[in-house]
């Protein structure tokens, strides 16, 4: 009995942390992150400011919002492999990072909001630093392919993360798009590749 109200308290809070999250993410996308007010959050999500900020504030609600959707990917790839166009060469790698690139390219507004917090480290964002690890073996895998030995593909790995990163956060500060993006970065994975020995 004890344990039926706890597990029930635990799924209520969890089901008012996604109703806060979902508004807030659906009004962070019509109204603007700037125009958004907690209030707003609250009145869209049928709940209290003060439930609200339990969740987090807007910027917290911002990080878990990136955070839900990046671990979504992270666990649709553990569950199913690789993308199926996960090819080999620079292709192959690619496929691994399209996705992230795609859907900061969503919403500049809101990618340049999450990358100015978490640069400000205020609040972390625990699941972009937990899965770095795994998008980095990913990479590896996958410049493996490209017929890398398993030295090099490690350290290519890193390259194309940290390229990677530099890039995603260019394009939320609206310094690089989308094309110019996705060709940088190809730049940088065909180099990885040349620099190991393998095939483009």
């Amino acid at each position: 009995m004890f344990s039926e109200h706890v597990q029930s308290r635990a799924e209520k809070r969890a089901e008012t942390r996604q109703k806060v999250l979902a508004a807030a993410e659906r009004l962070f996308r019509e109204q603007g992150f700037g125009a958004t007010t907690i209030r707003k959050i609250a009145a869209e999500a049928g709940v209290s400011t003060g439930t609200v900020m339990s969740v987090g504030d807007k910027d917290a609600l911002l990080v878990a919002i990136f955070d839900i959707w990046i671990e979504a990917v992270h666990r649709e790839r553990a569950d199913g492999g690789p993308p199926a166009s996960a090819g080999s060469g620079v292709d192959g790698v690619m496929a691994l990072i399209e996705p992230f690139i795609r859907y900061f390219m969503l919403d500049e507004e809101l990618s340049r909001e999450y990358a100015a917090i978490v640069v400000r480290g205020v609040h972390e964002s625990e699941i972009f630093r937990e899965l770095a690890d795994s998008l980095i073996a990913e990479l590896a895998g996958a410049l493996g392919r490209a017929g890398l030995a398993e030295a090099d593909a490690d350290r290519g790995a890193r390259v194309v993360y940290f390229a990677y990163l530099g890039i995603l956060m260019n394009i939320a500060h609206g310094t690089v798009r989308e094309p110019d993006a996705v060709d940088q970065l190809r730049e940088v994975i065909g180099f990885a590749i040349a620099r190991g020995g393998g095939e483009a």
